[in-house]
């Protein structure tokens, strides 16, 4: 680790070296409270995703709970991203050529997790996405099961609170040979609503994911950026220690 007091009557490059230094771990520090900022921003989203109250039990009774996957999985990049920010924060100070190669380490690893708790996200909450199938599913099972009170309840409570009608559209009770239910029409115009409701929770649930995803990859960008600056730092640190030695020969 490369001490304070260097500088003066050690040689113009040492001096260069030592100016780059001090620029790229206070440029590393910055970047490293951004990333402690953008951690905490998202775990605040998944928490408040996880924890509104209402939307645990629609997901639960539609059966969409593999939404949550992706979401948990950014939950836990977002703890690690907070706590290894400071750790960044530590080694790049200080200068130390082993906990930065361990930080480099847990950028990467932040990389890939963050990347892939994105990617599961928008898989499970977009439009096209694989949710899709899962939810029309759900909604064609329920209603071809008119005669039971649970499937009944579930499926006014999905149309008449989101605003949808039918699987695909109204055109879906017309194609089973059955009446349009009151839910599925506007209490305002008493026209059904056009959209079915595959469409509208896929909507629903990308208004809620899309930023969440979005803060999560520039996370990883972040990330990236810190490894490759904590690479350039051990190469300068070593690179002054290099020229110390060869200067006080």
């Amino acid at each position: 680790m490369a001490g304070a007091g260097r500088g003066e009557g050690q040689g113009p490059a040492v001096g260069r070296l030592e100016s780059n230094i001090y620029c790229i771990k206070y440029t590393l520090f910055c970047f490293n409270v951004v990333l402690w900022l953008f951690g905490v921003s998202i775990f605040a989203l998944c928490l408040w995703i996880c924890i509104e109250p209402g939307f645990n039990e629609w997901m639960r009774i539609l059966q969409l709970q593999n939404y949550f996957i992706g979401i948990y999985i950014i939950l836990i990049a977002s703890l690690v991203t907070m706590v290894v920010a400071f750790l960044g924060c530590g080694s790049a100070l200080m200068e130390n050529v082993m906990l930065l190669f361990a930080y480099i380490g847990t950028q990467l690893a932040i990389f890939v997790f963050g990347l892939i708790g994105a990617c599961v996200v928008l898989d499970f909450s977009t439009y096209d996405s694989s949710i899709q199938p899962i939810i029309r599913d759900v909604i064609v099972r329920l209603m071809n099961n008119p005669q039971h009170e649970g499937s009944r309840e579930i499926l006014r409570m999905v149309q008449e609170g989101i605003g949808c009608c039918g699987a695909d559209g109204p055109w879906d009770y017309i194609n089973l040979n059955k009446p349009l239910p009151a839910e599925c029409r506007d209490s305002v115009t008493g026209n059904a609503y056009f959209h079915g409701c595959v469409d509208e929770l896929t909507w629903f649930l990308e208004g809620k994911t899309g930023w969440l995803a979005g803060i999560m990859l520039a996370a990883c960008m972040i990330a990236v950026i810190n490894a490759v600056m904590s690479l350039v730092l051990i190469q300068a640190v070593k690179k002054e220690e290099e020229e110390v030695t060869i200067y006080k020969n």
